[in-house]
């Protein structure tokens, strides 16, 4: 992953509208796994629209700076394919 927040957002702009799942941290030895789709990004967040089958709620937001700390990773479907 970039070592910048701008080039996170940019990484994450070529990829609005991709599948992905989101990997974040919840707790001591708590971890959330949510399935979703890139929605929107903006200066200092992005949006994750979230699968209604497995979730509660709509959409989740989340942070460049997540990102940059590890307190959440993010996989593309396609990602996952080739690998």
């Amino acid at each position: 992953m970039p070592i910048t927040l701008a080039s996170i957002k940019q990484q994450l702009d070529k990829k609005i509208g991709e599948n992905l799942t989101v990997v974040a941290q919840a707790g001591r030895k708590k971890v959330t796994r949510r399935k979703g789709t890139l929605k929107e990004t903006y200066p200092a967040i992005f949006v994750v629209d979230l699968d209604q089958d497995e979730n509660s709620f709509e959409r989740v937001s989340y942070s460049y700076a997540d990102l940059l700390t590890k307190s959440i990773q993010i996989k593309f479907d396609d990602e996952e394919k080739a690998s």
